[in-house]
């Protein structure tokens, strides 16, 4: 987690303490007196900070959002080596935030969605201050692409298992995330494919198939899918 003066306050603390509880347990099994002993203060003190659990979890949920997000956004600032650097280092520390977004994500419930739509509005606003400071070429759809990213994003979070398994790990390391940056980051800057000739045939498809039917031939959606069989005569 990054370092600023509000990690140094008992709020900090409570949060800090509900996200390691929320991410290991489950926030159903974990109780307001099991956050407040992990954090060292009474159970009065974190529903005088958060009102309930339910505004504890929407705080760690911000603080999460911020994190996973807030630090992509950073890079616009052209100190994208150091950032990096300190992200690597910060593989560790960032356990408990990765088990809070995969253990909550996976929940079926109204703030697992928020949670969602919170990285979701973050990384949208992510591409905007990129695609402005030149970073990001235009997308043909940012709605469509910071859907994507939010979810290509998640998906090593929530499958942890599998792509420590893949690997050769048994969980996620400093070497899991070392090994994964340059492939990633290659990817999103070069692409995969050598041209474009899957893009270019599938927006021929698409203009092919859309468009209003027409009213004869097999496009006909009023046409007798079994018509009579003319005979010779």
């Amino acid at each position: 987690m990054r370092s600023s003066d509000d990690d140094r306050t008992t709020r900090a603390r409570i949060r800090d303490a509900a996200i390691v509880l929320f991410g290991r347990d489950g926030f159903d099994a974990t109780s307001v007196r099991a956050v407040a002993t992990l954090a060292g203060v009474s159970p009065g003190l974190v529903i005088h900070h958060f009102g309930s659990k339910d505004g504890l979890r929407a705080a760690c949920d911000d603080y999460i959002v911020d994190e996973f997000v807030g630090r992509k956004s950073e890079l616009a600032s052209g100190r994208a080596s150091a950032l990096i650097e300190q992200w690597l280092a910060d593989v560790e520390r960032m356990t408990p935030l990765i088990d809070y977004v995969a253990r909550m994500l996976t929940s079926s419930s109204p703030s697992a969605d928020a949670l969602f739509d919170g990285l979701r509005t973050g990384t949208a606003s992510m591409i905007d201050e990129q695609v402005s400071a030149g970073i990001m070429r235009e997308p043909l759809d940012r709605d469509v692409t910071a859907l994507y990213i939010t979810l290509y994003g998640l998906v090593p979070l929530v499958m942890q298992r599998q792509l420590a398994r893949g690997l050769g790990a048994d969980r996620i390391t400093t070497e899991v995330i070392r090994r994964s940056t340059l492939p990633i980051l290659d990817l999103y800057t070069h692409g995969l494919y050598a041209d474009d000739r899957y893009l270019v045939a599938a927006q021929e498809a698409l203009e092919r198939s859309s468009g209003p039917r027409s009213d004869k031939g097999e496009n006909d959606p009023n046409q007798d899918p079994d018509p009579p069989i003319r005979r010779a005569s």
